[in-house]
């Protein structure tokens, strides 16, 4: 595809692991929209993270989706998610703050 931006291409097999491992160890939201930002530069990888418009019972009730982006696999749209939920899992507050960023909590 001309003009396409090939830079996820670059993502080898161990640095893809690198930012799996990375993202599972996310201390903070702000360390989230860090590594967002990151990716977005690095990559050209944009990650849209919101709550759904439903409740939100467990960490599933987080949507993640990508910008439409050629070259990024459909393993590795699968497992950047799944090492976020996981460190969401592990530190909570992550999810917390997230939820009251996008303003889940103002109405009551």
């Amino acid at each position: 595809m001309p003009g396409a931006d090939t830079r996820v291409l670059l993502l080898t097999r161990n640095e893809e692991q690198r930012l799996l491992e990375r993202l599972e160890s996310l201390q903070s939201l702000e360390d989230l929209e860090r590594m967002q930002k990151r990716m977005f530069e690095q990559l050209g990888i944009r990650l849209h993270i919101e709550p759904s418009h439903g409740e939100v019972r467990s960490m599933r009730g987080i949507h993640m989706h990508f910008d439409a982006h050629p070259g990024l696999c459909r393993k590795t749209r699968q497992s950047i998610p799944a090492a976020i939920r996981r460190a969401m899992e592990k530190r909570p507050e992550i999810a917390w703050r997230l939820l009251d960023a996008n303003d889940l909590f103002s109405g009551l």
